[in-house]
């Protein structure tokens, strides 16, 4: 259903830095680096992010959050301590989600500049 998604945060240095470490046990790299703006995806980017005045404000109760595809639950497990030892604070440990379903393996964190972003794999254990 969509095509990208873009976010603006002030520093895309250290930006640059946390989703560098976070995404590449995700597999996406890194296809676009300008002096204010990243893309990152697989083949084609997906996801935008460029320096912005104001971005956003963080939002702990506003329901956003970004949610990447795992290729299996160990990348959701190295998507989640990459993402901590990068400036990410913990949202949710990797674990089982049976709320959301009986193989949804998801863990959460949040970027340094204060998005949700989530890492899932659905395939059983």
């Amino acid at each position: 259903m969509l095509d990208h998604v873009s976010i603006g945060v002030r520093d895309i240095a250290a930006t640059r830095r946390f989703y560098d470490a976070a995404f590449a046990p995700l597999g996406y790299d890194r296809l676009s680096d300008g002096a204010d703006s990243l893309g990152y995806g697989r083949g084609g980017v997906g996801f935008w992010i460029s320096r912005s005045e104001r971005p956003v404000p963080a939002d702990d109760a506003s329901g956003l959050h970004f949610c990447f595809a795992a290729d299996d639950r160990a990348a959701v497990d190295a998507f989640h301590a990459a993402a901590l030892a990068a400036g990410g604070r913990d949202n949710g440990a990797p674990g089982l989600r049976a709320d959301y379903g009986a193989n949804y393996y998801a863990a959460f964190v949040v970027d340094p500049d204060g998005y949700r972003i989530e890492a899932y794999c659905g395939q059983p254990g």
